[in-house]
């Protein structure tokens, strides 16, 4: 952050800001201006990171579209790469779906066993004639 000031710099900063704002106002000064330079280091690096996602995702499309251009055969390592992210994509997405489905389908198979059970009951009761 302070690449071009050195000690003796902040040392004179420090002895100005002492001198004009006084030893009561100087802390809450510091205080006011570290906490802006912490809000515009978090905007600055949101903003970047938001850049470098959607340019990936800019490198993932365009790496797409050439790859479906080429019929996914024979593709670069690049290309390939880039549809193996795709691919963990659309599985990490679909993973929440698939931890629930899981315990259903265990349940359905036990449930389905004592259906044709039931089912065959009430087969044999509806054979009787009415009446």
């Amino acid at each position: 952050m302070f690449d071009g000031i050195g000690f003796m710099e902040l040392l004179l900063i420090g002895i100005l800001g002492l001198v004009v704002l006084g030893p009561e106002r100087l802390p809450t000064a510091v205080r006011s201006i570290s906490s802006w330079i912490r809000a515009m280091k978090k905007m600055a690096n949101s903003v970047k990171d938001e850049l470098e996602q959607e340019l990936k995702i800019e490198q993932l499309h365009s790496d797409l579209k050439n790859a479906e251009s080429q019929g996914l055969k024979n593709l670069s390592p690049e290309l390939q790469d880039s549809i193996d992210q795709l691919k963990e994509a659309a599985q990490s997405v679909n993973r929440p779906y698939q931890v629930e489905d899981v315990p259903a389908a265990k349940e359905t198979p036990a449930k389905e066993a004592s259906t044709p059970e039931t089912s065959t009951t009430t087969s044999a009761n509806s054979d009787k004639p009415n009446g």
